[in-house]
């Protein structure tokens, strides 16, 4: 099993869950998250006042799938959550050793 973490822009998410959602994913986390990469931050002005925005606010999903799914599902979020422009995001893929339900006590991709 793979864990796909995705950080992409806030307005992406609806558009990367209906996307995945069509793929057969039943299931993920998001997290409101800031950061920054190669964007870096911005300056904004406030009642006169300038200020620095270090960290931009972004949404990170989170998903474990089976392995035959994950190269699908990193090409679907890589395809839907682009701008082509500066802070579109990353995608992560971690290998996942075991994974269980707490409620039935199911392990493996029937837990997933």
């Amino acid at each position: 099993m793979k864990k796909i973490e995705a950080i992409v822009k806030p307005f992406k998410l609806d558009e990367v869950k209906d996307a995945l959602n069509d793929l057969g994913i039943q299931g993920m986390t998001v997290t409101e998250v800031k950061g920054f990469g190669r964007q870096k931050g911005h300056t904004e002005l406030y009642r006169g006042a300038e200020y620095v925005i270090d960290f931009i606010p972004k949404i990170k999903i989170e998903i474990v799938t089976p392995d035959n799914l994950a190269q699908k599902v990193v090409s679907t979020v890589e395809k839907v959550a682009k701008t082509g422009k500066i802070g579109d995001g990353k995608i992560f893929v971690y290998s996942v050793e075991e994974v269980i339900r707490i409620r039935t006590g199911e392990r493996g991709e029937a837990a997933v």
